[in-house]
Formats: C-alpha cells, sequence, structure tokens
C-alpha cells in the first residue's frame, strides 16, 4: 500500500517531537482494537467484516494519533448452471495520522495530518489528503466536551473511471463526547473537506457500551458524502456496525 508518501507530513512531524520532546522520557499510549459484523448500503450492499485500530500517544509537548481500519466483503452468488460461488464486492482501507503541538493554553493545538484511502469499489477509487490547522476545545463539562479544528490542505483523488484530481482544501473536523455513566458513553464525529472539485463529508455516530475492565461493546453508524462523483456512482455511503473493542 502505497501509503507512507501520503502520510509524511503528519509522520515526519511526529517523529520530530518524538526526537526534540526529552523532557518525555515515558510514552503514554492509549489504543484500542476493534472487530465485528457490519451491513451498509450506497455504493456496496451486504453483510461484512470490519476492524480498526486507534492509537493515541500522549507526550509533554505533543498528542499524537495514528488509526487503521479494514471493511473485507464478499457475496455468495449462483451462476446459470445453479452452481454457487463467492464474489468481492468491498475492500476498503483506511490509514491516517494526525500530529498535535500543544499551546500554552489549555486544549489549543497546532496540527499536522495525512490520510489516505483505498477504496476498490468506491466512487474515488484512492483518496489523499494532506491539512495543516488550529484546534481547540469550545466547550467541556465533567461529563462532556466538543473539541474542534480547521485549517487549509490539499488533496487528490482517482474517479473510479481513472480520472485524478487534485487541488487545495479547507478542511474542519469535530469531536463531541458525552459519557453517560461510568459504563456508557456516546461519541459523534464529523469532518468536512471542501474543495471546488469534490467536497468529502464523514460523519460517525457510535454508542459504547463497557462489558468488563477492558471490552466493549460498540454501535456505530457511519456516512461518507462526496458532492461531485462519476455517473453510476451514489454520492452517499453508510455503514451500520456492530462491533467487540478491547482497549490497552
Amino acid at each position: 500500500m502505497k501509503v507512507y508518501s501520503v502520510l509524511a507530513l503528519a509522520v515526519i512531524a511526529s517523529m520530530q517531537a518524538q526526537a526534540n520532546d526529552t523532557a518525555a522520557t515515558d510514552k503514554v499510549w492509549t489504543t484500542s482494537a476493534e472487530l465485528g459484523a457490519i451491513t451498509t448500503s450506497g455504493n456496496t450492499v451486504g453483510t461484512s467484516i470490519t476492524g480498526k485500530i486507534d492509537a493515541k500517544q500522549e507526550l509533554q509537548q505533543w498528542s499524537n494519533q495514528y488509526i487503521f481500519s479494514a471493511f473485507f466483503k464478499e457475496d455468495e452468488k449462483t451462476d446459470d448452471n445453479g452452481d454457487k460461488y463467492t464474489e468481492k464486492s468491498a475492500e476498503k482501507y483506511l490509514i491516517s495520522a494526525k500530529a498535535a503541538y500543544k499551546l500554552d493554553n489549555e486544549f489549543d493545538k497546532l496540527f499536522a495530518f495525512g490520510s489516505y484511502t483505498d477504496d476498490e469499489f468506491g466512487a474515488y477509487t484512492e483518496y489523499t489528503t494532506v491539512a495543516l490547522g488550529y484546534g481547540t476545545r469550545v466547550y467541556n463539562t465533567e461529563d462532556k466536551y466538543l473539541d474542534v479544528e480547521i485549517g487549509p490542505g490539499y488533496f487528490t483523488g482517482k474517479r473510479s473511471t481513472g480520472e485524478t484530481e487534485n487541488g487545495l482544501i479547507v478542511r474542519g473536523a469535530a469531536a463531541f463526547n458525552w459519557t453517560i455513566s461510568e459504563s456508557a458513553s456516546f461519541a459523534q464525529t464529523l469532518s468536512v473537506e471542501y474543495g471546488d472539485d469534490n467536497t468529502r463529508t464523514i460523519s460517525e455516530t457510535s454508542l459504547l457500551a463497557k462489558i468488563n475492565g477492558s471490552l466493549q461493546m460498540k454501535a456505530a453508524f457511519v456516512v461518507q458524502n462526496d458532492s461531485s462523483v462519476p455517473e453510476g456512482k451514489k454520492s452517499t455511503d453508510t455503514q451500520t456496525s456492530l462491533t467487540l473493542v478491547y482497549s490497552f
């Protein structure tokens, strides 16, 4: 997978932080891994398997996040002779990295972000985004908080027709978290990448329920919308999933 050059901006910033942040010798990681079944609608329809790894690293001066997710689907079909066979109908991979430099004021950060999506059956088979910007927390209580970020960026995309696009974008994102109880929490994330050729919007709504100290059950609904897609492709894809999440 050609992701190293795609994520160079965010990864280099993160590596530089780790080299220079000598005051923070102990790196603190919070990692979650999830796996489960998923039903989809849009450009791909059926039942499949999804997985995700989300790793967060807190240093004295830096806050870094690395995400990898995969989605694979095979459908069983019947040919003209009545024989059954399996056919792949979806294969999607996403990798992203974000390095955020903490400013003097609490929750204020400067960030570098990069992501790469490989979606064999999507309206865009490849989609790359890099962005820089500023983030802060605009709402904060004992059980709820809302983080927002915004900044300029650049994208390149390859349509399912083989055409390529690229250009400047403005990327905005928000993350809302609500701790409902000791055993349940709600999260809502939203990102919008606005460009002249295409505007990509991704929203995830999720509810987590704790099973034990490290294991949770997660129900999630993801919507991805592209404002400009090739003929024959739908602009909106949705995913509804129920997964087990292990945190360590």
